[in-house]
């Protein structure tokens, strides 16, 4: 099969580059020239594990290729994959479509024979049928169905979720579009991936929905989390206790400082705006951000409490972007975190893996240090804000001999409360008792 992937943001270029390892012709396409430059000279823009090595592979077999131009590839193409950014609109927290639609139009004037354009940039419902009046309008003759493809990637093990996926979701009833992302998909078949048909507005609505669900599991387990800390429960052994149950399922139930990252704010406020639109209220949905918007304002004074307060103090941060494994910094919660940590008088060190480049971009007044030691070097609190692998296994005795005082708020639960005890360390974690100090 013939691909063109229009976008080389995360979605396209991960899909772009598993679609050619499947063995389809893929060309990437992007009107960013240096960033087209950049992946011809095999520089990849984003972090994700395993992505350098997939696009070079690929490349080098003359699977995958990357063009600014989307005329020839879209005219070459059996699929057009639609994978451009749908941010939030500034104002009104609906999904910014301005890209999609324009990507519409260019791809009218460039169809050619029967093709299948396939919406997988996450989108409100509906959008799919004005990318087809879109199409039908700059192209009355074109041969073409609209079909929605929505992507279910974790940004840290995109690839695998790509290859051995838990479901692919198709939105279209035309016979001739199931048979060309059946065709697409046909690789997977081997790893037994459930490849579900809808309609194109319940693929649409099922990605929001997902979404949705799973920021309301986060929010759940973080809520219990404070309520654990008042009546000395610990919130771990909740999640695992209400984990085991199978209707509930053990994932997304880690109390931390509140979810962020590309999709969960932006796809929840997305979809409430859309259900205002319908004259539905989602007041789950609503409640869900606004705790999750208090929560990441709370962590700061959490990091206060534990101090004593905050006004001349140097606090060291570890994690910066919103996961680990990525350098995405959108919406992450280390961003109100250190904000409200300067704005209690305190000075912020700070140290992550891969996202200090693109940290310095939102929190440019810190100082960004090159490993957890030198960051931690007479600091009165070191705060773990993500839980990178690296910071699993910290010496813990030369952490307490650069810090001014062993205060530790660990806002990921990576360790225990009675270790840190034992090591002389005033520890606060979530949703858990401190030990006290031995």
């Amino acid at each position: 099969m013939r691909i063109a992937m229009i976008g080389t943001g995360y979605v396209g270029l991960v899909s772009g580059a598993c679609f050619a390892d499947f063995g389809h012709q893929v060309t990437c396409v992007d009107k960013d020239a240096g960033k087209i430059e950049a992946l011809r000279r095999g520089e990849i823009p984003i972090f994700e594990p395993g992505l350098d090595a997939l696009v070079a592979s690929n490349v080098k077999a003359r699977r995958l290729d990357f063009t600014t131009d989307l005329t020839a590839p879209v005219a070459e193409a059996d699929a057009v994959f639609i994978a451009v950014g749908t941010p939030s609109r500034r104002g009104d927290g609906h999904a910014d479509l301005s890209y999609v639609y324009s990507a519409a139009r260019e791809i009218a004037a460039a169809l050619s024979g029967f093709t299948v354009v396939v919406t997988k940039s996450t989108v409100p419902v509906g959008t799919g049928d004005e990318v087809e009046r879109l199409i039908r309008e700059a192209n009355p003759s074109a041969d073409v169905v609209v079909a929605s493809n929505p992507e279910f990637l974790r940004e840290g093990a995109a690839i695998r979720d790509f290859k051995f996926p838990d479901r692919i979701v198709v939105g279209t009833e035309d016979e001739r579009g199931r048979k060309v992302l059946g065709d697409v998909y046909r690789p997977l078949s081997l790893n037994q991936a459930p490849l579900m048909f809808t309609a194109r507005r319940t693929a649409e609505l099922i990605k929001y929905a997902a979404n949705a669900f799973l920021a309301t599991k986060i929010t759940f387990i973080n809520e219990i989390a404070d309520l654990s800390e008042k009546v000395g429960a610990d919130v771990q052994q909740v999640a695992r206790g209400i984990g085991l149950d199978n209707r509930i399922g053990s994932k997304f139930l880690h109390a931390g400082p509140g979810f962020g990252g590309s999709c969960f704010p932006k796809d929840t406020r997305a979809l409430v705006k859309i259900a205002q639109d319908h004259d539905v209220q989602l007041r789950i949905v609503e409640a869900v951000l606004g705790v999750n918007d208090i929560r990441k304002r709370a962590m700061a004074r959490k990091v206060s409490n534990a101090t004593g307060g905050l006004r001349g103090k140097t606090v060291a941060v570890l994690g910066l972007t919103f996961k680990p494994d990525t350098d995405d910094m959108r919406e992450a919660p280390s961003i109100p975190l250190v904000t409200g940590l300067l704005d209690m008088g305190a000075k912020v060190r700070a140290h992550d893996p891969v996202g200090m480049e693109q940290a310095k971009k939102e929190l440019p007044e810190i100082e960004y240090c090159t490993d957890p030691y030198e960051c931690a070097r007479g600091a009165d609190a070191l705060v773990i804000v993500t839980e990178w692998v690296q910071f699993r296994a910290l010496d813990l005795e030369r952490l307490k001999s650069e810090m001014a005082q062993p205060v530790v708020v660990d806002l990921r639960n990576i360790y225990r409360p009675e270790d840190m005890a034992a090591q002389g360390f005033t520890y606060e974690s979530v949703g858990r008792a401190p030990e006290p100090k031995v």
